[in-house]
């Protein structure tokens, strides 16, 4: 089993910061607050709750096109 990289509790903003190509996946959902004040603050699972998302399987969704790219490069 391919190991999860992201998780329902991260941060929106984090995430997208992290891989900037997961805002595909978000706005597939309907998620389009990642540009929004809110992903500053808001998890995943907010964000999805909000939305009536099975956080679950946006996750999925997420880890699989993750994980097919580039890992992120650490902050120093």
């Amino acid at each position: 089993m391919s190991k999860k990289l992201v998780t329902k509790d991260m941060i929106i903003l984090d995430v997208i910061q992290k891989w900037p190509e997961l805002m595909e996946v978000f706005f597939d959902y309907g998620v389009h607050c990642v540009g929004c004040g809110m992903a500053e603050f808001e998890s995943i699972e907010q964000g999805a709750g909000l939305h009536g998302i099975d956080v679950d399987e946006m996750v999925s969704d997420l880890n699989e096109v993750a994980r097919d790219l580039p890992a992120p490069e650490e902050a120093q």
